[in-house]
């Protein structure tokens, strides 16, 4: 099964690639690896912003994860000319999560799963991948969780 059947099981669409806002490229292609720019929690019209530990959920912050990784396959998507056939592997995933000092530790990763858990399920074997999963005290746009993202692609 392919990325794009599976998101169509998942009811899932693709954004439009989202264009930096300072003066950074969305991702840049050495060799057969793709570095994707950090994705933050905005597709469309959805923003979700807000700190772990000062009203952002636990589950508020796994699906603002699953919205980075939405974007972080859009990326891919154009690194690849338009075929995600071509994503050999996510190699590693490093993801942010705007929290207060008193939040949850345990939460982070959990809430980086919405990303990870995403991978998986559209890249098969192939999404199982490295990554770190932090809190920081701000992110930009007030957004709550930032993703960045190594790939392998085919030539």
């Amino acid at each position: 099964m392919n990325v794009e059947t599976r998101l169509q099981d998942l009811g899932l669409t693709l954004p439009e690639p989202m264009a930096p806002v300072a003066n950074y490229v969305p991702y840049v292609t050495v060799g057969n690896q793709v570095f994707i720019s950090g994705q933050i929690s905005k597709v469309g019209h959805e923003h979700i912003t807000g700190r772990l530990g000062d009203g952002l959920t636990v589950e508020q912050g796994e699906y603002a994860a699953r919205l980075c990784g939405l974007n972080i396959v859009a990326q891919l998507k154009a690194a690849c000319d338009g075929d995600l056939s071509k994503v050999q592997r996510i190699v590693k995933l490093g993801g942010f999560v705007q929290a207060t000092p008193n939040a949850t530790g345990a939460a982070i990763p959990q809430i980086i799963n919405g990303c990870s858990d995403l991978m998986v399920a559209l890249f098969g074997d192939a999404g199982r991948h490295a990554r770190f999963a932090v809190s920081a005290p701000s992110l930009p746009l007030d957004v709550a969780v930032e993703i960045d993202c190594i790939a392998v692609i085919a030539p």
